[in-house]
């Protein structure tokens, strides 16, 4: 008996393997993300003087209450929480 081979194409686990990865890479490469930041965006990601101030506020409260010095005043603070239940 002769057993002729017709069409049959070698196989090769190894570079079938191998064409696998490669194929995995280029498609990980494909993937990319990217990030565009607008001039707007940069503005308005930079310290205001607001922020400045209020963290200088806080410093230097944090310094008073650390030192001992800081007083509350009652009767402003009772006059502040009225003022914010009452909204």
């Amino acid at each position: 008996m002769k057993i002729n081979r017709v069409n049959i194409t070698p196989i090769n686990p190894y570079r079938a393997n191998q064409m696998k990865v490669e194929q995995a890479k280029e498609n990980h490469q494909i993937k990319t993300d990217k990030i565009e930041i607008s001039s707007e965006a940069k503005q308005l990601s930079e310290t205001s003087p607001i922020t400045i101030e209020r963290n200088e506020r806080v410093q230097s409260l944090k310094a008073q209450i650390e030192s001992g010095n800081y007083k509350v005043d009652p009767e402003k603070l009772a006059q502040s929480l009225l003022n914010y239940y009452k909204k």
